[in-house]
């Protein structure tokens, strides 16, 4: 069964990006087909206690298990959305959290590249809110040592979902 990177703790709140729908396929711009760019993504309705963010986005179809493509963390509680295109190689974005490193192996977003002919996979954006205003990883910050920092401290919770696939 495929790891899980979304801890379901808290109330609901909703994630949208203007790029795609929940459950819709995610445009070839934000794939490695395309341009490979971050979609833009927005948030609202988040617990009022929430003072931090942190967000993985994990392909769980992957031929070889969960795949990570992107995780941010220490997202201030100010913060509402993630521009489009967010710098990669990037461990700190001012203003906007710490950048941790994907499966394919470097910072920053990295987007859907399915093996081609393998059918649909579902890509989740996994944003948590945090009881904390930064959390404590050692680095380089992976998905897994982010997702154990984050245990304890989640007070809600927001998933979208794209699909893409290549033939």
């Amino acid at each position: 069964m495929p790891k899980e990177y979304v801890l379901r703790e808290g109330p609901q709140f909703t994630l949208v990006s203007p790029s795609f729908k929940d459950g819709d396929v995610i445009p070839r711009r934000h794939t490695c087909d395309g341009d490979d760019v971050s979609p833009r993504l927005e948030w609202e309705g988040q617990p009022p206690n929430a003072r931090s963010f942190a967000l993985i986005m994990y392909d769980p179809d992957a031929p070889m298990g969960t795949f990570i493509h992107w995780v941010i963390y220490n997202i201030p509680a100010s913060v509402r959305s993630i521009p489009e295109g967010v710098q990669k190689e990037a461990e700190s974005l001012p203003g906007l959290g710490s950048q941790g490193v994907n499966d394919f192996g470097y910072l920053g977003y990295g987007g859907p590249c399915p093996p081609r002919g393998h059918g649909p996979h579902r890509y989740y954006f996994a944003l948590h809110a945090l009881s904390v205003d930064s959390l404590s990883v050692r680095r380089p910050a992976t998905a897994a040592k982010v997702l154990d920092a984050m245990r304890g401290k989640v007070v809600g919770y927001a998933v979208l979902m794209g699909r893409y696939q290549r033939s």
